[in-house]
């Protein structure tokens, strides 16, 4: 069953679409619950979702009091998820909910008992900015030669992943750009599959071009030093019984 988790930060404009979205993809995947992060927003955003938990019976709503990131609204949402399966995507309507039946479909084609699998959306068409394009596709080079993480679009939040495992990672700010390389470091194998990418109708981007290359960069360092200093994915502690002879 699938916890569909959602950050949001100033989306007053595009949460009922999505949240209608999600309830129609729900025909077609097992999604129990819809959890909303209010990453500290000040527009209208807590207001609108607060009116639709009313409506909505799979909605619940998580708020930060101030802004903390993406990676922190993945981390609350996930904490509070009931469900085995997450699956995280962007609150501007970008992501189609249509396309969580891709990943479910892609889960159980390579799922198997005590399995640790993740599926990961890669965007077919991108549908941004020429300066958003260009920066990404040089940032998931410069990513993919460093932490050989084999997946060509990190950027797409669009992502299914066991949680058990994504709770089981290491934590850090700006984390989400780097979940493929994590989620290897912990010994989960990933798959992918292409989605579908629509253009931005309310709000604007939160990131612009040199707060994600500058933070990207050091973050990168970062994430390269805890991958080089993890265990074994075989690592396995075995506790002495006192019954046992010396």
């Amino acid at each position: 069953m699938i916890s569909v988790v959602v950050p949001v930060l100033n989306e007053a404009e595009n949460i009922h679409a999505l949240i209608t979205e999600i309830g129609m993809a729900s025909a077609f995947s097992p999604i129990r619950e819809i959890i909303y992060v209010d990453d500290g927003s000040t527009d209208d955003t807590l207001k609108c979702l607060r009116a639709l938990m009313a409506e909505v019976p799979m909605l619940r709503v998580v708020h930060h009091d101030r802004p903390l990131g993406q990676s922190a609204a993945f981390q609350s949402g996930a904490r509070a998820a009931t469900q085995q399966l997450l699956v995280f995507m962007d609150g501007d309507l970008q992501n189609d909910p249509a396309d969580i039946a891709l990943l479910i479909g892609r889960y159980r084609e390579k799922a198997s008992p005590g399995a640790k699998i993740a599926v990961l959306g890669q965007r077919a068409i991108r549908n941004d900015s020429g300066l958003r394009r260009i920066s990404s596709v040089l940032a998931n080079k410069l990513r993919a030669k460093v932490l050989s993480d084999g997946t060509r679009d990190t950027g797409c939040s669009l992502k299914m992943i066991r949680r058990e495992d994504f709770l089981a990672l290491p934590y850090f700010d700006h984390m989400h750009r780097f979940l493929p390389a994590m989620l290897l470091r912990n010994g989960v194998e990933l798959a992918h599959v292409q989605v579908s990418h629509r253009a931005r109708i309310h709000g604007r981007s939160k990131y612009g071009f040199w707060n994600r290359a500058l933070v990207g960069a050091v973050d990168l360092m970062g994430a390269a030093w805890l991958i080089h200093r993890r265990l074994p994915t075989d690592y396995r502690p075995q506790e002495i019984s006192k019954a046992e002879p010396q």
